[in-house]
């Protein structure tokens, strides 16, 4: 498994393209006026400002393209698969498999997740994750994602704590990178789990379009992670942060450690309810690309 432990400062994100810093002669240098120098030394520092934070890159450690023939699975070098029907502690109704048409590549660069209703009232769709393969400590992650839509279906961008198999969950921390409730097809919400603040406590908020469904286009769900916060985007825009001062009196900051990707889309449950006759099956989640970049 590879885990990167990356750097723990704050943007700037995406990379941005280095400039090298103009040289200055060591020879044939005017005599200068002590006055006159210590200007032109603060001239300089602020011409090259923007050259020296602008060499402040980005390095892009991990990624899927999903670029592959039409048909094919996801890479099993970086994804795995959640399988069963326990209801995932959310009463949810599918069953998760790794049946090739719940998850295939579609030959144009996308993953799709795809749920379908084998019968009245069974579902399947497909739950990928990078446990055991990729996990990492602060940086920026961000996927395009494409999500289904209708009532009871209820696909996520998240991570899980990599210690979620040996300490349990909500003490492994988890943040909720993009989800969306068929309900509310202009809402998605970015959340974060822990101990003493998790389920109907957990620390969240909503961001809605305006006269727009999500499920409409393609967007770009992102958090930026460093120690002391978890910033949630759409498309470049920051509409909510968590710091250690979010959480309640006494709670513990679990974001200190490797997490994992995890990729789904489930079907019905506590908070989204179950489909209905107006649902419409299959329903298909296509992921453009999935993205950890560290900061120099």
């Amino acid at each position: 498994m590879t885990t990167y432990f990356l750097h723990r400062g704050a943007g700037p994100w995406p990379a941005a393209a280095s400039q090298a810093c103009p040289k200055t002669p060591s020879h044939h240098a005017p005599v200068v006026a002590p006055g006159a120098a210590r200007l032109r030394r603060a001239t300089l520092a602020l011409f090259l400002l923007p050259a020296a934070l602008a060499a402040q890159t980005t390095n892009l450690v991990w990624s899927d393209e999903f670029n592959g023939p039409p048909g094919a699975p996801p890479d099993p070098a970086k994804w795995v698969y959640d399988l069963g029907s326990k209801g995932w502690g959310n009463k949810e109704l599918e069953i998760y498999t790794d049946n090739r048409g719940n998850a295939y590549l579609d030959g144009q660069g996308h993953l799709v997740i795809q749920a379908l209703q084998a019968a009245p009232g069974k579902f399947t769709s497909a739950r990928l994750k990078t446990q055991g393969k990729f996990s990492f400590t602060y940086g920026r992650v961000e996927a395009r994602i494409r999500i289904p839509y209708g009532q009871g279906i209820w696909p996520a961008f998240w991570m899980l704590g990599d210690d979620e198999k040996t300490i349990g969950w909500p003490a492994c921390g988890e943040i909720d990178i993009m989800e969306n409730i068929g309900r509310e097809p202009d809402t998605v919400h970015g959340t974060v789990h822990g101990p003493g603040y998790s389920a109907a406590k957990a620390i969240g908020k909503p961001l809605s379009l305006t006269g727009k469904r999500f499920a409409d286009d393609y967007h770009i769900y992102a958090v930026e992670w460093t120690p002391e916060r978890i910033d949630f985007q759409v498309d470049g825009k920051s509409y909510h942060t968590v710091t250690p001062a979010s959480l309640p009196a006494g709670a513990k900051w679990v974001y200190d450690h490797p997490f994992f990707l995890l990729l789904n889309v489930a079907v019905g449950g506590k908070w989204p309810g179950n489909p209905d006759g107006t649902t419409v099956f299959p329903q298909k989640m296509l992921v453009d690309y999935v993205r950890v970049y560290e900061n120099n």
